[in-house]
């Protein structure tokens, strides 16, 4: 993926995402999240480091935060502004309120995601943001969202682990050997995104919560199904004569 379409990939979402994070943050907290016992501080956190991700990479294409530039503290102005003034307004609406604890777990999405940019550009910064939100939703529920919110909960699985693939294979095409066999890469694909979902309904086990077996097959499935994807798109592109004899994802 060319360093031009992945900033235009960048935009779209951020213009699409935040003002869902506006309208999300601005309507009665629904009584599904109630009833899960959420996380209300969690959930700031999460959003706020998707929102930074986003505005920093459509803002820098590929680049590292450099902390002498003016352009992170741009960015960390205009989202911290966002943060007082989304508080703020949320005192208008019935059954939520302007709280200092809520823009300081902001911060501490902005600020976390910021130093994390500061080491890595877009693709591993990409994989540990979509990590941390995997870990931090699948988590911050204290009732089972598999029985509250079945579909949701589905297809956020489905979704975020096909979303970890993609950015781990297409780390896997930039930053790591290309020329390996195609067992090797097929089991590199596979052993990353599968590892990470053990991780996680491993921590949930430790925690007490329930094993929602169905929950790690269609986490599994949107795994396999996008290594499948991008095998099949190389054996096509290796008939039409557009690669070479090696393995190419």
């Amino acid at each position: 993926m060319s360093l031009l379409l992945q900033r235009k990939i960048t935009i779209v979402l951020l213009v699409l995402y935040w003002p869902m994070l506006f309208i999300l943050g601005h309507i009665p907290v629904p009584q599904v999240v109630r009833e899960a016992d959420v996380s209300d501080k969690s959930l700031h956190f999460l959003a706020y480091l998707i929102l930074v991700f986003l505005l920093w990479f459509a803002i820098s294409g590929d680049k590292k935060v450099d902390w002498r530039k003016a352009a992170v503290w741009w960015v960390l102005s205009i989202i911290v502004v966002y943060g007082i003034l989304d508080e703020l307004l949320q005192s208008c609406v019935a059954g939520r309120s302007c709280d200092i604890r809520d823009f300081f777990a902001d911060l501490a999405g902005i600020l976390t995601g910021l130093i994390l940019f500061s080491f890595f550009t877009f693709w591993l910064a990409g994989l540990l943001v979509a990590a941390t939100v995997i870990f931090g939703i699948t988590n911050i529920a204290r009732a089972n969202l598999a029985d509250l919110v079945p579909v949701t909960n589905a297809a956020f699985h489905l979704f975020s682990y096909a979303i970890f693939t993609m950015l781990w294979i297409q780390y896997m095409r930039l930053f790591l050997p290309t020329k390996a066999p195609r067992a090797k890469w097929l089991i590199l694909a596979l052993a990353v995104p599968t590892g990470f979902l053990l991780i996680v309904k491993l921590f949930s086990v430790i925690v007490c919560k329930d094993l929602a077996l169905s929950d790690t097959i269609v986490s599994f499935g949107a795994i396999a199904a996008v290594v499948t994807a991008f095998c099949l798109r190389s054996s096509f592109r290796k008939t039409q004569g557009a690669e070479n004899g090696n393995f190419e994802p």
